[in-house]
Parts: C-alpha cells; structure tokens; sequence
C-alpha cells in the first residue's frame, strides 16, 4: 500500500489543476438553435498534458452541431479543472446562472467523478470506494436535478478512460479496478436516470501513448479530445 501511495502523487495531476471556465454564444437570426452546456472537471475544460489549456472534447461537440447537422449552437462551459462531483452538485443546486442555462438547454454533456476517487486515493488509498461511492450519490442529485429543471433535455454522461496506462502492472491491479468501479457507477447512475452513457476507455486506452503522451500527466491531448467527441457524437446521431 505504501509503494502504491507513493505511485499515486505522479497521478495527482489527473484533472486537478488551476480553475477555468468560460462560455461562448452563437445565436444566428432564421436559424434553428441549439443550446449546449457542457458541465465537468479538466477534461471538458481541455487541459492538455503538458500544463496548457485547448480545445476540448465539447469545443468539438459543438463544432460537429454547427458543421454537420447544420444547426447554430448556443454554447456554455461552465468546466473547471480539479471539480469534484461535490462542487458541481453544488453549482447545479445553487448557481443560478448555471440553473438558468439548463433550464434554456437542449443538450448537456457531463465529466465528473475522477477527482472524488484520487483525493481518497492521495490520502488514504484504502478508502478510494469511498470516493466512488460519493460521486455515485453526488451524480444522483445532479442528473435528478437537471432533469427536474428541464425535463426535455437531452444528458449524457462521459466514462473515463484508464488514467493509470503508464504505471506499473503491479500498482495498475490495484488501481484500474477502481477506475471500472466509478465507470460502473456513472454508467448506473446515467441509466437510471434515463440520460445516455458515453464510454471512452474503448477508444483512448488501447491508444494510449498517442492520446496521452505525457507519462507524467493523465490528461489528453487535442487528438485524444476529438476521439472523446466523436463517441459523444455517435451517442447523438442514435438519439436523433
């Protein structure tokens, strides 16, 4: 456990930096709009692996409504970096321009729950459920609430894909696990709620040296955040 510990400070940089946000807007006049809110931690934030921050996978989400379906796309992301399931239940039960935006929303994207499992992790590997078991709770609340202030909108929720891929097979057997227990969580919870699952492990982890490339930093790069957009888009076109 203490080796394991040890491991973990390298993997403390997964989705926890320096706070962002931002929103953008685009309304053109005779044109059918879509109103997006992108909700999450670092990775709908697009923090790259090397302390930088780009387009992330909603700025492609975004891009795809507006290139592909023809659509003009009202776009806030209201992502910050290091979120815990905590602090974005919070927002959704307080923030009233965050509340105000879902209720005016047609579609919502979702990341969050990694932070919860790595500060159990950080500080006392042997409680790490415990964090899943939070953001289970905590992902309840928020999807029960966004559905409660709009019924109508369309939520899906992103699985994360295997931070760990870089540590050795020792440690990885104790954390990738864990890793599949949040997924399991957040893929229950999704279901539940009647909101769409987006998993990404099938797509990034096999790949993971080209989509994570700084063994030191779990984020994605640019390329990792369109593979993350296009499963997004996939779950889209099917609910079309």
């Amino acid at each position: 456990m203490r080796k394991i510990t040890v491991s973990l400070l390298t993997a403390a940089a997964i989705f926890c930096t320096v706070p962002f946000a931002f929103a953008k807007e685009k309304e053109p006049e005779g044109v059918q709009t879509v109103h997006y809110v992108a909700l999450g931690d670092s990775i709908a934030a697009g923090y790259t692996p090397y302390g930088t921050v780009d387009l992330s996978y909603a700025d492609f989400v975004k891009e795809h409504l507006e290139r592909y379906q023809n659509q003009a796309v009202e776009y806030h992301n209201f992502a910050v970096t290091g979120y815990t399931s905590e602090q974005l239940k919070n927002d959704i039960l307080h923030n009233e321009m965050i509340r105000q935006e879902i209720k005016e929303s047609t579609i919502v994207t979702i990341d969050i729950g990694a932070n919860d499992m790595f500060r159990k992790l950080l500080t006392d590997p042997s409680k790490a459920y415990e964090g899943i078991a939070a953001a289970s709770v905590n992902l309840q609340t928020i999807l029960s609430t966004i559905d409660g202030l709009n019924p109508n909108v369309d939520v899906y929720v992103m699985g994360y894909y295997n931070p760990f891929a870089y540590y050795p097979e020792q440690v990885q057997a104790f954390l990738v696990p864990l890793n599949d227990s949040l997924n399991s969580e957040i893929e229950s919870r999704t279901q539940a709620n009647g909101d769409t699952y987006v998993p990404t492990g099938n797509r990034i982890d096999k790949h993971y040296q080209k989509y994570m490339p700084n063994p030191e930093d779990n984020h994605l790069n640019v390329e990792g955040y369109k593979v993350i957009a296009q499963e997004f888009w996939k779950a889209m076109n099917k609910n079309r």
